[in-house]
C-alpha cells in the first residue's frame, strides 16, 4: 500500500538535491494538450561581451512572480566592475537563477534589446515556431510554473539556484500556435478591458483635482523662465518659511476665489491637534496600534498594525481614541509624510503611535471631508514638500506645529463646502469601482488561462 505522506527514494539513486529530480513532477495538467520539454523551444545563448569603458550598457531588472523585464539603468563600461558578461536580445527568455523560484523570468522587451547580464541570469533563444512569445510570457507567471522553477532550485535558503538541465526537462502542455493563439487572445482581451478601466480610473483622478481647484479657485503659476531682477516684496503676514528659496518657491499656487489661511490662524478651527502615543508592543495580544504603514491615501489598513501591552492599552486617555470626522496624518518618514485620511464610522476608537497626528477640527467651520481632499492634493502635498526641505537632517518631521502653518482656502459657505466633497466622493466612489473591476478581470484572465493548460 502506498504511503500518502512519507516517499522514500534509494540513496544511490539520488542524482541532485531537488524536490523535482528526486520525486519527479507531480504538478497537474490539462490532458486537453500534449506535453513538451522547455529544451523542446528554448535552447541556452551565452554570447560573450568583454566591457569596453566607452560604452554605455543597458541592464535590465526581473521582477518576481512573472511581472516581466525592465530597464534597470544604463552605464559607462568604466563604471561597471564585471568586465566580461553576456549579451541578451529581444525576444529571448531570460531568467535569474537565484529567484527563478520567485518567478524572476520573462521575455526580453525592445528596449532592453542589446542589453548585457551577469552570470547569475541566463537567457534563451526561442523558437518561436513552437511557441508563441506571448504564450511563453503568460505560462510564466503563473504559479504552476513558478513552482517547477522552486523544485529544480537547490542551495541555502537566499541562494537557492536553478538547476540548468532539471529546468530544460520541465514538462509543460503545449497546444499547437493556432490554438496559443486563440487562448492568448482571450487572455488579452480581458487585460485589455482592465487597461481601459485603470486608464479612466486615472483620468478621474485627474479630473477630481481639476474639479476642486476650479471650485476652491486654486490656481498654479507659470514658472517664470530666468532669474527676475531688482526687488521681490512679499508681506510679513504672508511668510511661512525663512529662506529666499523658500519664500520665492511658495509663490506656485494661488487662491483668487476665497481668501486663504494656515489652519492654526482661523479661530475656533482647532478643536484637538496632537501626536500619538510611543507605544508597549506585545506579540499575541488583541489591543493594536496603527502606524504610518496604515494610514494611506484617505484609507485605512489594518493589516500592518502591531499588538501592544493591554494593561497600557487601558491607560490611554479617551480623547486619544479616533472619533468619526477625525483626520490622521502620517508626521514622519520618506515616502509615507503628509499622508492624510478621513476617519470614518468604521475606524473609531482607534489609537495610533507616536507617528501620526491627530486633527480634529469644528466641523461648522471647516467639513474635515473637504480638508482632507485639499490636504492630500498637488496644493497641499507642495506644502509638505517645502516643510520637508526646511528641515536640516534625513529625518524628516512634520509635527503639530508645521501642521498647522498649511495653508488652504476657506469657504464661508458650509453648504457649499459640503456640495464640493460630496461630488468628490462620488466620483472617487466611480473611480474606486473601476479599479477594483479591472483587477478582478486580471485575476480573471490568468485563472481562466491556467483553467485551460492546468487542472
Amino acid at each position: 500500500m502506498e504511503n500518502k505522506i512519507l516517499r522514500f527514494v534509494e540513496f544511490k539513486d539520488i542524482e541532485s538535491w531537488s524536490t523535482y529530480a528526486i520525486l519527479g513532477s507531480k504538478f497537474d495538467y490539462s490532458n486537453q494538450f500534449e506535453l513538451a520539454k522547455i529544451r523542446h523551444f528554448l535552447k541556452r545563448n551565452k554570447t560573450q561581451v568583454s566591457i569596453k569603458d566607452e560604452i554605455l550598457y543597458k541592464r535590465p531588472t526581473i521582477k518576481i512572480n512573472g511581472q516581466g523585464i525592465f530597464l534597470r539603468d544604463e552605464k559607462q563600461g568604466k563604471d561597471i566592475g564585471t568586465k566580461n558578461q553576456f549579451r541578451i536580445r529581444e525576444g529571448q527568455f531570460l531568467l535569474s537563477k537565484i529567484d527563478a523560484r520567485n518567478g524572476a523570468f520573462g521575455v526580453v522587451p525592445k528596449e532592453l534589446d542589446n542589453g548585457i547580464i551577469t552570470g547569475n541570469f541566463w537567457t534563451f533563444d526561442v523558437d518561436y515556431e513552437k511557441i508563441n512569445p506571448y504564450f511563453l510570457t503568460l505560462v510564466t507567471k503563473t504559479k504552476k510554473f513558478q513552482n517547477l522553477s522552486q523544485s529544480a532550485s537547490v542551495g541555502t535558503t537566499n541562494r537557492n539556484y536553478l538547476q540548468e538541465e532539471e529546468f530544460l526537462n520541465f514538462q509543460i502542455p503545449l497546444p499547437n500556435l493556432d490554438e496559443q493563439e486563440a487562448i492568448v487572445s482571450a487572455y488579452q482581451s480581458k487585460i485589455e478591458e482592465a487597461q481601459r478601466l485603470e486608464n479612466e480610473a486615472q483620468e478621474l483622478e485627474n479630473e477630481i483635482e481639476n474639479y476642486l481647484f476650479e471650485e476652491l479657485g486654486i490656481e498654479q503659476m507659470q514658472e517664470k523662465k530666468g532669474k527676475v531682477k531688482g526687488l521681490q516684496l512679499v508681506e510679513f503676514q504672508d511668510l511661512q518659511f525663512w529662506g529666499v528659496d523658500k519664500i520665492i518657491t511658495n509663490n506656485r499656487y494661488t487662491t483668487k476665489r476665497y481668501k486663504s489661511y494656515s489652519i492654526g490662524n482661523v479661530p475656533n478651527l482647532i478643536i484637538e491637534n496632537f501626536r500619538g502615543k510611543s507605544p508597549k508592543y506585545k506579540l499575541d495580544s488583541e489591543k493594536y496600534i496603527l502606524n504610518q504603514k496604515c494610514n494611506r491615501w484617505n484609507s485605512l489598513d489594518l493589516s500592518f498594525v502591531k499588538s501592544v501591552e493591554e494593561n497600557w492599552y487601558n491607560t490611554i486617555e479617551k480623547k486619544i481614541f479616533t472619533k468619526e470626522g477625525d483626520i490622521l496624518i502620517n508626521s514622519t518618514g520618506e515616502g509615507t509624510i503628509g499622508r492624510s485620511t478621513y476617519i470614518d464610522s468604521e475606524h473609531t476608537g482607534l489609537i495610533y503611535d507616536s507617528h501620526l497626528l491627530l486633527l480634529r477640527l469644528n466641523q461648522e467651520i471647516l467639513n474635515p471631508k473637504l480638508f482632507v481632499e485639499v490636504f492630500n492634493s498637488s496644493y497641499g502635498q507642495y506644502q509638505i514638500e517645502l516643510i520637508k526641505s526646511a528641515q536640516a537632517t534625513k529625518q524628516t518631521e512634520l509635527g503639530v506645529n508645521n501642521l498647522q502653518r498649511i495653508i488652504i482656502p476657506i469657504v464661508d459657505d458650509m453648504n457649499k463646502q459640503n456640495e464640493i466633497a460630496t461630488t468628490i466622493a462620488t466620483m472617487k466612489q466611480t473611480q474606486k469601482q473601476k479599479t477594483e473591476t479591472a483587477t478582478s478581470l486580471r485575476a480573471e484572465a490568468l485563472a481562466e488561462f491556467e483553467q485551460v493548460i492546468f487542472n
